[in-house]
């Protein structure tokens, strides 16, 4: 087998009959394809009216095809860089207009004005001929290392490297694979058995990689880990959407302009460009990492002059027709596939269960098809372009099991076409110019259960409004407030379809209508947050105290709230829960029963740290666990959530290659994994330590960041 940067030599002669021929056969297919449509379909023919010859209707077609063909060739990319200022999921539908439109143009090159179409039936046409060329091209090419690398690079729409380029270095560069959402056990659960639903990674299990668990601070959400892992820092995210009192504003992790700003303080904080900041690139992620090179991206998408970059990826896939054409018919199978399993999740009255109705299909294979295609073909491209680190988040597993359950057959299907994904990134590595090392993690995990409303028919909004002897919202305003539906895979297609922030209705905001002395009630899975707006700084518990005194008790007296965070002027943090029980962090004094006793040993830790942000809410609430399944009570429309404390949310995993030192000692906290990731890259021209030694995990750096090795 060659090794990566190599191919399988042959004489120059050999090569470019090889390549003539296969030219000839993608050709003669096409050919082919196009007379089939015309004795199929009424509206299209590719012969005079009187009739032709089977002859001249096979010198027709070849004529037609090869027109088709070299248009597709040369005038194709061009179409798409003049398309830069068109949204790209716009672009992705006009690709099948465009095709049909090149076809159109192709027939006129046709003997005697033979090829006749209508409009509507030369796009079906287009599509069917482009998936026929790619396909023939690819299973030719396969046995061929050189044209297979070469059909890669077409793919992920990027140049290969060429003599005469400057040399790149020979040490190995690193793919970083972040499959959003995958705990530990539900992955661990995927490799065992006869046949495992992740089979590329189960044979890489104990053969060339290891397995191991991480723990996430009290925000197990994207936000705070994806930050944390890139930037080295996520200080002051108490959560995926809170309240900032200074400013009257929402952020939410998700959204460009909050995105941006997180990423801004953090750099602001460490002082350091970010994990790949020397020739990185970052696909799909929340953050840039400090790479110059970024496609799908939300904290780029909010800067004026660069929302190109951020969706260059889009246009780097789509340049190719036959990518189009192949996304799209997975695209519609996979809005199919939604629908029939919500509909046998109703037959089945699984529980729980959520509403999966209205645009969520879309939303669904645009998060699973579109995302994925697009991101992994940006990291083909990064490989074949021989970057020193890449970091790609696959986000299809905690879409859908946000909506059909972290252990549902739905999210486990999903894993498996996850694995497909991860096997043609290993397999384009023998391409690349360079060798490369693929790290596999996620940034949290998923618990189960069923909402917070569904099993004790309230809110959490409700809850705190009748606490504070308010009365209670306006029904449309508390269901705007609990609508979450595919919350990340619709932020995705607002920023790919370029839809402005402002002006925007966003759920976030219906929690803070109202007047000022109305508190602020948000989500993030399993983990609430209050704020008083009219109160400056934080609020404490005597102050709450004063204002709604029965607040406080009305919440650790309920069954679905396992402990609520609030800071005491003369105590300082302090955690209350059931039954009297309290937890003064600062002095690690408990009086009754703790209330974080269900939730790990670095429960009051992660607490402890989040309690000195300076925008932790002024009560943090934390559903309960159940301690038997880990299943938890989301505050929002979720079968699967993750953002708090309870369950497999906070226990993601790391699969990583086996030269590669693991420290001896758990890793906790996200920061601590970046400074892990960061050594590993600072000790890639060393000789790899043994894999059995385990050395200790750096502190996150300070200062400039990585200089290239």
């Amino acid at each position: 087998m060659p090794q990566p940067g190599e191919s399988r030599r042959r004489p120059a002669g050999r090569s470019a009959l090889r390549a003539a021929g296969r030219v000839l056969a993608v050709w003669m297919v096409a050919s082919a394809t196009l007379a089939l449509l015309a004795w199929l379909l009424p509206d299209f023919r590719i012969e005079a009216q009187n009739g032709d010859s089977p002859t001249q209707i096979a010198v027709t077609a070849a004529i037609g095809a090869g027109a088709f063909g070299v248009l597709s060739a040369l005038v194709w990319p061009l179409l798409v860089r003049a398309l830069l200022l068109v949204p790209a999921l716009v672009l992705g539908a006009l690709v099948f207009f465009l095709n049909g439109s090149l076809l159109l143009v192709a027939l006129r090159f046709t003997p005697d004005g033979r090829g006749e179409v209508t409009p509507v039936t030369a796009v079906v046409i287009a599509a069917v001929m482009s998936a026929a060329s790619s396909a023939t091209s690819t299973a030719l090419a396969v046995r061929d290392d050189a044209a297979y690398g070469r059909r890669l690079a077409r793919l992920a729409g990027r140049r290969r490297r060429r003599i005469g380029d400057p040399p790149l270095p020979t040490t190995p560069g690193t793919v970083f694979l972040q499959l959003d959402g995958v705990g530990h056990d539900v992955l661990c659960s995927a490799l065992a058995g006869g046949a495992p639903a992740m089979p590329t990674l189960a044979g890489w299990l104990g053969s060339t990689h290891r397995l191991t668990g991480w723990q996430t601070d009290w925000s197990s959400q994207t936000g705070a880990s994806q930050l944390a892992i890139l930037h080295g820092s996520n200080h002051d995210v108490p959560a995926f959407r809170w309240f900032e009192k200074e400013t009257g504003q929402v952020m939410v992790c998700n959204r460009p302009s909050s995105a941006a700003e997180l990423e801004r303080r953090a750099v602001e904080r460490t002082g350091c460009g970010g994990l790949l900041a020397a020739d990185g690139a970052s696909r799909g992620n929340l953050f840039t990492g400090g790479a110059d090179q970024s496609a799908l991206v939300m904290s780029v998408a909010a800067q004026r002059g660069k929302f190109s970059r951020s969706r260059s990826g889009y246009f780097a896939y789509f340049s190719d027709p036959a990518n189009a054409v192949r996304t799209a018919w997975s695209f519609v199978a996979e809005v199919g596939r939604e629908v029939a399993e919500s509909t046998a999740s109703r037959l089945r009255r699984d529980r729980p269960r959520i509403k999966r109705g209205g645009l969520y299909p879309v939303l669904r294979a645009f998060a699973t098809v579109v995302e994925r295609d697009v991101a992994v073909a940006a990291v083909v491209g990064d490989m074949l372009a021989g970057r020193t680190a890449v970091y790609a988040d696959l986000v299809a597993y905690d879409e859908v099991a946000h909506h059909s359950g972290p252990g549902s057959r739905d999210a486990r299907k999903v894993l498996t076409r996850l694995d497909r994904s991860v096997r043609l990134i290993a397999d384009a590595a023998r391409y690349a110019p360079r060798p490369y090392r693929i790290v596999l993690l996620s940034d949290h995990g998923q618990s189960a259960g069923e909402t917070f409303e569904d099993a004790f028919g309230t809110g959490l909004r409700e809850l705190v409004r009748t606490g504070c002897g308010l009365p209670p919202a306006g029904r449309e305003s508390g269901r705007r407030a609990r609508r979450r539906a595919g919350a990340e895979a619709r932020a995705a297609a607002r920023s790919a379809l370029r839809r402005p922030e402002k002006g925007r209705r966003a759920a976030e905001e219906a929690a803070c209508e109202g007047p000022p002395s109305d508190p602020v009630v948000l989500a993030s899975g399993n983990l609430g947050l209050v704020a008083f707006p009219d109160i400056a700084g934080r609020a404490t518990l005597e102050e709450i105290g004063r204002r709604c005194p029965a607040l406080l008790p009305t919440l650790t007296a309920h069954p679905g709230i396992g402990f609520v965070l609030v800071r005491s002027e003369r105590r300082g943090p302090l955690v209350l829960g059931p039954d009297g029980g309290e937890n003064e962090l600062a002095t690690g004094r408990v009086s009754g029963p703790d209330p974080l006793a269900g939730f790990g040993p670095g429960a009051a830790a992660a607490v402890l740290r989040t309690d000195a942000f300076p925008h932790t809410a002024d009560l943090m609430v934390n559903s309960a666990v159940d301690p038997r399944t880990g299943a938890v009570h989301a505050f929002e429309d979720q079968a699967g959530s993750h953002g708090g404390l309870g369950g497999p949310q906070s226990r993601p995993f790391l699969l990583a290659p086996a030269d590669l030192p693991l420290p001896a000692e758990p890793v906790v906290g996200a920061e601590a994994l970046h400074a892990l990731f960061h050594g590993w890259l600072d000790s890639a021209a060393l000789p790899p330590a043994p894999a059995a030694a385990a050395v200790p995990v750096p502190r996150p750096r300070r200062g400039l960041s990585r200089t290239r090795p």
